[in-house]
């Protein structure tokens, strides 16, 4: 199975990169995924299930931990071609 996930992590800030915003583009750009999309106002990721759900659980406690005071996440799955 694959899986997408958007995610946003808050709180924003226009003016610089929050810590807990970083800490999440580290997370996911480290992880053994086939496509990372980081942008200002969402991000995207996409993977093996097993790989994105381990980026998802990094993500979300080192994004909490660096300072994020809420994290929204939208998961799907992928359907792959011949299906």
């Amino acid at each position: 199975m694959r899986l997408r996930v958007e995610f946003t992590t808050e709180p924003f800030d226009l003016d610089e990169v929050p810590g807990h915003a970083q800490v999440a583009r580290e997370v996911v750009e480290a992880a053994d995924l086939d496509a990372v999309d980081v942008g200002p106002f969402g991000n995207t990721v996409e993977g093996r299930a097993d790989a994105v759900l381990t980026a998802v659980d990094g993500l979300l406690r080192k994004s909490l931990e660096a300072g994020a005071t809420r994290i929204s996440l939208q998961v799907n799955v992928v359907t792959e071609v011949g299906r």
